[in-house]
């Protein structure tokens, strides 16, 4: 039997116990041998019912630690950047989750120490693992609607964040619709060129009092002639509507929500299902899985990994397009 991929988890957030829970439970080919966190009295008990033997307070112990092959950056977006350099330093693979950074240069820099150390790099944008987005891709690639035209994303969260995690989520582009950018690369095949973005605050009076919006259009030109719209909202009422739709020149190819069951009721008073799973945790069940598995693959067989850093990257350039686009009111080229 191959030797399995030892993993050290950084940040047992929400996040980061998804993912070593995963890999505890549905990925043989890994084993958490050890987790960090700043408050390490509330995971000792999580980590001991998993049976992980080493749990620690500072990170740079896991990245010290020479039975640890990869690490998966889960802390705040603010250390991933600085996280990721020492971990390429110190010889470790990187699951980093998304956004690298919001800065250019600290992206940049991590980008380079990966380049120089030789590790392997995915970010976490986890809907290209969708089972319905990639139908959705596979389609695409086996030319089944020709070249596509019309990339339309709807992207609506169930309720807004809290106010405090808005004061520090680098706005709605870098947190909510950083998704959609990724998706909307991944869809078309082709690199953004320009960014309009429109937004306003229709939801919450409070987001809009610490700067950012919670309603936006975002509309994309690719640089193969393509168009996209995205749509966000911070509070669909009636739960998370995640929705895509590709034309192209000989069809078009669309996904809709998943939903609890398939179930619809007919009656005189009128027809009724299931409204979409509630948020993003059961929406991408299955998604945080497989991106996790692709990374390990691409350690054991020696593959790149098939969301790369040029990926993150590219899609905060979009990100920062797009804020600066609603601050200025006028299209931006990247």
């Amino acid at each position: 039997m191959a030797k399995k991929i030892r993993v050290g988890v950084i940040g047992a957030g929400r996040i980061g116990k998804i993912h070593t829970e995963n890999i505890k439970y549905f990925i043989p080919d890994a084993e958490v041998k050890a987790v960090s966190d700043i408050n390490i009295d509330g995971i000792k008990d999580w980590a001991a019912g998993l049976g992980i033997p080493k749990i620690v307070n500072d990170y740079k112990e896991i990245l010290k630690d020479p039975d640890i092959d990869a690490v998966l950056i889960c802390s705040s977006t603010d250390t991933h950047s600085q996280i990721s350099i020492e971990a390429a330093e110190a010889g470790k693979h990187i699951f980093c989750e998304k956004p690298i950074d919001y800065d250019l240069a600290r992206i940049d820099a991590v980008l380079k120490a990966v380049e120089k150390a030789g590790v392997k790099f995915q970010v976490g944008f986890n809907r290209r693992f969708d089972h319905n987005f990639k139908k959705v891709k596979d389609l695409i690639l086996e030319g089944k609607i020709g070249a596509p035209h019309i990339i339309k994303i709807t992207s609506r969260d169930p309720a807004p964040p809290p106010i405090e995690y808005v004061k520090v989520s680098g706005g709605i582009f870098l947190d909510m619709t950083i998704h959609d950018f990724d998706m909307a690369r991944y869809l078309s095949g082709s690199e953004v060129e320009e960014v309009y973005a429109n937004g306003a605050v229709l939801v919450d009076p409070k987001i809009g009092e610490v700067g950012d919006i919670d309603t936006a259009i975002i509309t994309l030109k690719f640089k193969n002639g393509a168009i996209g719209v995205i749509d966000n909202s911070r509070k669909a009422a009636y739960g998370y509507d995640q929705r895509i739709e590709v034309f192209g020149s000989k069809g078009c190819v669309s996904a809709d929500n998943d939903l609890p069951t398939t179930t619809v009721l007919s009656t005189e008073d009128g027809v009724v299902s299931d409204k979409p799973k509630y948020f993003f945790l059961e929406r991408y069940t299955e998604s945080f899985v497989t991106e996790v598995k692709c990374f390990i693959d691409a350690i054991v067989n020696d593959k790149p990994t098939p969301v790369s850093g040029i990926d993150g990257l590219n899609s905060v350039l979009i990100g920062l397009a797009a804020k600066k686009s609603l601050e200025e009111g006028r299209p931006v080229k990247l």
